[in-house]
């Protein structure tokens, strides 16, 4: 009986599925439809697949050599709607790029070297370039470490991200502070388009349980409508029915000595953490004077992290002030864990 490679691995605080580019179809169409029987979708539990019945569980990376002599490795990211026969590329995920290195190098698509393989990885999705950097004791990929992450279980090896600042604008409407829907938001895009909302101004604590969020039909109504009116400004393709981004995170003043406390939306369900990409988001909107964050952040002493709280618990990470523009920000570095679940052939549904 035959099937397709794949390994499923968790990187970060997501999981899914990582394949060679030339183990799918080129054809996006034929690939879309192979993805969601390899997933199990449209079903809300996903039982015929291998997908998790949420969104942070039905994720696909595809890999490959990259032509760009900037990078080692392509990573396409692929969004596969757990209750709808959709696949999307409309963003991409720094959690599942934490398992596209050790992937990479397992795969033999970049050498490995002895103690520690620096793997960079072109996101095809933004064209965002990250360098990877993954232990390689006995030029072997290991898991094993003592670096944490809230949101997982356990340890496991640190595999550090360093992001090229986006290539497109950080600012995608030129404003720190624009009003739609009523509110006013900061439209930003360091890694992934966001929409930064203080939740007192949907009349929120901002700690709310994501379930008890997810809940609230007006809150959900105000999302939607919120996300509705950034879609434009922003620039993204496609339809706000059809893509994921932009991503709707809702801020309030950190209550465990971080830089700020977070509730975000991705696009529908609220994350129990944070992606990677949303809290570089954050944590440049946090960065400049005069976004909606300004008041609410508690910016840290040079040197440290960036600390952005989440239903979880944290996520640490550093994103330098730009040395010449005070309205831009310089590279972006988080350190990361991932591991190899599996590792064999999947069969999709017929």
């Amino acid at each position: 009986m035959s099937g397709i490679p794949c390994a499923l691995m968790r990187g970060g605080t997501s999981k899914g599925g990582i394949f060679l580019a030339s183990d799918l179809p080129a054809e996006p169409a034929l690939r879309d439809d192979l993805l969601l029987r390899i997933m199990g979708s449209p079903d809300i539990r996903q039982i015929d697949g291998l997908g998790g019945a949420h969104p942070l569980t039905s994720k696909v990376g595809v890999v490959s050599l990259s032509e760009d002599p900037d990078a080692d490795v392509d990573y396409l990211f692929l969004q596969v709607a757990v209750d709808q026969p959709v696949v999307s590329t409309s963003q991409t995920c720094g959690n599942i790029l934490a398992a596209v290195a050790p992937f990479a190098i397992e795969r033999g698509l970049v050498p490995a070297l002895e103690g520690r393989t620096v793997v960079r990885v072109r996101m095809v999705n933004t064209g965002t370039v990250a360098a990877l950097a993954v232990r390689t004791p006995g030029r072997e990929v290991t898991y094993h470490g003592e670096a944490e992450i809230s949101g997982v279980p356990g340890t496991a090896a640190p595999i550090e991200v360093a992001l090229d600042p986006a290539a497109g604008a950080l600012l995608p409407t030129g404003n720190l502070v624009d009003r739609i829907a009523g509110v006013e938001a900061t439209l930003i895009d360091n890694g992934m388009a966001s929409v930064l909302v203080r939740a007192a101004d949907l009349g929120l604590a901002g700690d709310e349980a994501p379930a008890s969020l997810e809940a609230d039909a007006e809150v959900v109504r105000r999302i939607a409508e919120i996300r509705a009116a950034a879609f434009p400004l922003m620039g993204i393709e496609g339809t706000p029915e059809t893509t994921t981004t932009p991503k709707i995170v809702l801020l309030s003043a950190a209550a465990a000595g971080g830089t700020l406390r977070t509730r975000s939306f991705i696009p529908f369900r609220v994350h129990e953490a944070i992606g990677v990409l949303g809290a570089a988001s954050v944590a440049a909107g946090a960065r400049l004077a005069g976004t909606v964050a300004d008041g609410l952040a508690t910016l840290p002493a040079d040197g440290e992290p960036m600390r952005i709280e989440h239903p979880t618990g944290f996520l640490d990470l550093y994103v330098d002030p730009h040395p010449d523009d005070p309205a831009r920000v310089g590279e972006s570095r988080v350190v990361r864990t991932a591991r190899m679940i599996m590792d064999g052939k999947v069969h999709p549904r017929p």
